[in-house]
């Protein structure tokens, strides 16, 4: 059930409508890589023109190149340091194949909540997992 977030600013070999393929892309990592179920998945994605989007101290747009800042939130304690780091590449790694060539500072945040403190339907992720779970036998 994560969200992400995606912000972006195109560079000037990224296709026009890419929301939907960065969208779709973001769920599917988070699938392959975290385990995250798409139909829980939720995704938001923004544009910022180039020339508003500073790294480095100069405008994208000066350096010809896009950027983008992706932001998961996951349950914490459900993945691994290594399922996050090959999430966190992985993600770089599409990101510069949908939107070309990319500056280094463009960031991807595995954010962990604590489960009684993040939740979706109106019941947290706690919640959830004692709901599902029978009471141990005494």
């Amino acid at each position: 059930m994560p969200m992400i977030q995606i912000s972006f600013a195109p560079g000037p070999t990224t296709a026009p409508e890419v929301e939907p393929r960065l969208a779709r892309e973001a769920a599917r990592l988070a699938q392959e890589w975290l385990g995250k179920d798409p139909a829980l998945t939720s995704v938001a994605v923004q544009r910022f023109e180039p020339g508003s989007w500073y790294s480095g101290g100069a405008s994208l747009a000066a350096q010809g190149l896009a950027g983008f800042w992706l932001d998961i939130r996951v349950t914490e304690g459900t993945n691994t340091k290594g399922e996050k780091a090959g999430f966190i590449a992985a993600t770089f790694a599409a990101a510069g194949e949908i939107l070309g060539p990319l500056h280094t500072e463009s960031y991807v945040h595995v954010f962990e909540a604590r489960a009684d403190a993040y939740g979706y339907g109106g019941r947290t992720q706690e919640r959830r997992y004692i709901e599902a779970r029978p009471a141990p036998a005494v």
